[in-house]
């Protein structure tokens, strides 16, 4: 039975036979506050036309109890008519209204309308989570992109809630018994995935944004609970919210087409954000309780730039079917750094794309599950497992080159057109090439069919001669390509000569721009020129590849990252050293003593909060395992080491706070952790907050210094949703074989436990120095993963497959039996379950490389 997996060609036969009118969708939250509630009523009226009178479709809807169903005023047996999750529509007119009345299903997953209850005052909030099928969740709908339509939403709740939609929010009117009615006004036409219901106790505050097209109401919300945190930050988001449309009305060239603007913080959140039209939702930990480092801010504001972005990319203009998800995605990750570099205070932002978020691109792509950017979605569970950081990261870096390679103003006039050609219908990307090579003058097929249809990474290198007096007497770059992915691409790479000035510092002393294409590019141009003492292929980062260092640039870097002025070189140097630790070019300890090196000095937010994440994964994964105790002990001293060097109240020593209470193993680290959380070791500035004191907390868990006594008392002085999850995470961290069986079946086997609590016992699991308990989750692992998807939902079971596998132990045997498991298993079971084990069976292949490397030192 095709129940929830719709397919493409399915989609196209219902688009070319019917249109949208409109939805009607009539919402009764009256009961959410009632204990244990688990249902709503939903009635959707769905007017729509038919272009072939007499022929059958069918309707979305998941997780109902269907009591009405009428077709053109003809009632229809729920009974026979509402089956796998569709609702068959026969004989239909030419044109139709169909009314469906039934009783939907809160989730607790995230997904669909999520009912929360606040544990620290009782207060209930709902909120819609639709991309990428699940407004059928909550009304009945025709779920694909391209039936766009207008929407009005009535929705009866408690008269003292916040409600927000799409529309305007109206002024209820009394339903009696202590609730009320909004009625929406209509919206304007808009695909199912972007509409939104928020709706409960929420705080309120209101701001306008007057621009040159008129003015934007904007709204934000936060749980009661919450709302000393978005008072406290509110100023810094309404700048940057007017800042990114005045920014954005100008670069795209239409006005923001939805009326006002809502900007909603909700809790247990599964993603970052979401772009309903005009009502975004947002992580609720994104407004923190406790101090944060600067690089948390800078995401934030990425975020925030991101879902506004896709105001224009997404729901003014919006794919036709998933295939084009990639470009929704890339294109708003793109606009939002370029956004955060020239419109905000983060003027660094594209530095903190290369140290972070573009490294989960790099990550992705090596992994066996890459895929074209350009996915082939042939449904929706292809959709799943294709929504991934090769649509975001690499694509935003794609797009990045190709604004190098035709140039901002065509790029940016190309989009113009786009917008106004396509206002509020559908596309497929031919339709934006079509625009951009009208606007550019470049014919872009072809490296549309390089970029964007072909998987995997380039890796360039310089290869040159150098003449009698230190010149080069020959220069080239090589490019080379994965063997399961032999595409050579061309590319956009800027080359920088970095030497020493006279204050000793490394800085810039020639630049030239080049485009690399096949094999082997040869560069006459740099003939003649002086060997500098740093030569940075991919310099200003135009390029997704990986970069490789000459011996003379390499010792330079080595020796001398800190000098290098430029923090987006850095970002390049850190990036090449990362990536040749994990593809077992550099041993994992000379990765480390690189960051205990230079980290201090480093000034970019993300370099600062990022770096020290992949030493301590080097730590852990590829060290020599008969040398891995020595070098731990290196690095938690050389944290302690940084931890007390570190200026009071920056970033450098809340970094260096957590990073070393996450390394401590010795009795004296312990007990500096202990002494810190109790407040007889202070260091200057380090504000030891609620946040700080669960991530110590949960390290002396790991140690086995915190019980679940010491844990409930921690709990007491924070009854709200974060410290029951920390506190969860804290409970998993114990390295007790009850603890650990406890945690697993909160992460795989209980699908009543919420998503961001599995998700904290998920992230908690596997901790260094309980490999004796946890080996044996290697099997079990494997035993579970066939029936996780179907027992938890695709969001949970991604989250605890992804980052539950058994990567810690990453030894032959774990290898092995993940090999015989997928050899018996692959054909048969989820593909998307099957993804994460051979994502996992890859990293730990990788991790057998690169301890190999290292104990070659």
């Amino acid at each position: 039975m095709p129940g929830t997996n719709l397919t493409r060609d399915e989609a196209a036969t219902r688009a070319a036979l019917v249109d949208v009118t409109s939805y009607v969708i009539d919402l009764d939250l009256s009961g959410a506050t009632q204990e244990g509630v688990q249902t709503f009523g939903s009635t959707t009226t769905l007017t729509f036309t038919c272009r072939q009178p007499g022929s059958a479709t069918f309707a979305d809807l998941v997780d109902a109890t269907v009591h009405e169903i009428t077709l053109n005023g003809t009632p229809l047996d729920p009974a026979a008519a509402y089956a796998d999750s569709r609702i068959a529509l026969p004989d239909l007119q030419a044109e139709n209204v169909l009314v469906v009345r039934a009783d939907c299903t809160y989730s607790n997953s995230g997904e669909g309308l999520h009912h929360f209850v606040d544990p620290a005052d009782g207060k209930v909030y709902l909120y819609s989570q639709f991309e990428v099928p699940d407004a059928r969740r909550v009304f009945t709908t025709f779920e694909q992109p391209d039936l766009k339509a207008p929407f009005t939403f009535n929705v009866t709740a408690p008269e003292h809630w916040k409600v927000v939609s799409n529309a305007a929010t109206p002024e209820p009117t009394s339903a009696g018994e202590g609730t009320a009615l909004w009625a929406f006004p209509a919206t304007k036409p808009m695909s199912t995935y972007i509409t939104a219901i928020v709706a409960g106790d929420y705080y309120e505050v209101q701001d306008v944004y007057e621009g040159a097209h008129g003015t934007i109401p904007l709204g934000h919300y936060s749980r009661q609970s919450l709302k000393e945190y978005l008072e406290r930050d509110r100023e810094e988001i309404v700048t940057l919210t007017k800042q990114g449309f005045a920014f954005f009305e100008e670069a795209f060239g239409y006005p923001y087409p939805f009326g006002k603007y809502d900007q909603l913080y909700v809790p247990e959140y599964n993603m970052g954000a979401m772009e309903n039209a005009g009502a975004v939702t947002l992580r609720d930990e994104y407004l923190p309780r406790s101090r944060q480092p600067r690089s948390f801010y800078e995401f934030r504001a990425s975020v925030i730039l991101h879902e506004m972005a896709h105001m224009w990319f997404g729901d003014l203009v919006t794919m036709k079917w998933w295939d084009d998800l990639w470009l929704n995605e890339s294109f708003a990750e793109w606009a939002c750094y370029h956004a955060e570099a020239l419109a905000t205070s983060y003027d660094d932002a594209w530095t903190g794309f290369t140290n972070a978020r573009k490294q989960t691109g790099y990550r992705a792509d090596s992994l066996p599950s890459t895929h074209p950017i350009a996915a082939d979605n042939v449904d929706l569970h292809a959709v799943e497992v294709n929504f991934d950081m090769i649509t975001y990261a690499k694509g935003a870096a794609v797009l990045k080159q190709l604004v190098a390679w035709v140039g901002l103003d065509p790029f940016l006039a190309g989009l113009k057109q786009y917008f106004r050609d396509h206002a509020f219908g559908n596309t497929e990307f031919t339709d934006l090439l079509t625009a951009l090579e009208k606007a550019s003058g470049r014919e872009l097929t072809g490296w549309a069919q390089e970029w964007l249809q072909t998987a995997g990474t380039n890796t360039l290198s310089p290869a040159f001669e150098l003449a009698a007096d230190g010149t080069f007497a020959s220069f080239a770059v090589n490019q080379s390509a994965p063997q399961d992915h032999p595409t050579l691409r061309r590319h956009r790479v800027g080359i920088g000569f970095y030497n020493s000035s006279d204050q000793g510092r490394l800085v810039r002393t020639d630049y030239v721009e080049v485009d690399v294409e096949g094999a082997r590019t040869e560069l006459a141009e740099l003939v003649g020129k002086a060997q500098p003492e740093l030569l940075l292929l991919n310099d200003q980062d135009l390029a997704f590849a990986k970069i490789r260092l000459d011996e003379r640039s390499r010792a330079t870097a080595v020796a001398r990252l800190s000098d290098l002025d430029d923090s987006l070189a850095r970002a390049l140097v850190w990036s090449a050293a990362w990536d040749m630790t994990r593809d077992a070019e550099l041993a994992a300890t000379d990765f480390v003593e690189l960051v205990l090196g230079n980290i201090g000095q480093e000034t970019d937010a993300w370099g600062v909060s990022r770096i020290p994440v992949y030493a301590a994964q080097a730590v852990a994964l590829y060290s020599d395992p008969a040398r891995r105790t020595e070098l731990a002990v290196r690095w938690e001293q050389g944290l302690r080491a940084l931890l007390a060097a570190a200026e009071p109240g920056t970033d450098h020593q809340l970094t260096f706070a957590r990073a070393y209470a996450a390394a401590a193993t010795s009795e004296a680290a312990v007990a500096d952790v202990e002494a810190i959380l109790d407040g007889s070791l202070v260091f200057e500035g380090l504000a030891v907050d609620q946040d700080l004191r669960w991530a110590l907390l949960t390290h002396l868990a790991r140690v086995g210094r915190a019980d679940d006594a010491r844990i409930d008392g921690e709990l007491a002085q924070d009854n709200t949703i974060s410290g029951q999850e920390k506190s969860a995470a804290a409970r998993a961290a114990q390295g007790s074989a009850a603890a650990k069986e406890r945690a697993w079946t909160q992460a795989l086997l209980d699908p009543s436990v919420p998503n961001e609590t599995q998700r904290s016992v998920v992230f908690a699991f596997w901790q260094t120095g309980q490999e004796d308990v946890l080996t044996p989750y290697v099997e079990r692992y494997l035993a579970e993963v066939a029936g996780t998807w179907e027992r938890l939902g695709s969001h949970k079971a991604s989250v605890a497959l992804e980052h539950i596998f058994p990567r810690l132990i990453a030894t032959q045997a774990t290898l092995d039996a993940v090999d015989a498991w997928l050899d018996a298993n692959a054909a048969s079971v989820n593909p998307g379950a099957i993804r994460y084990v051979r994502e996992g069976r890859a990293d730990v292949a990788r991790a057998l490389a690169a301890q190999a490397t290292d104990a070659q030192r």
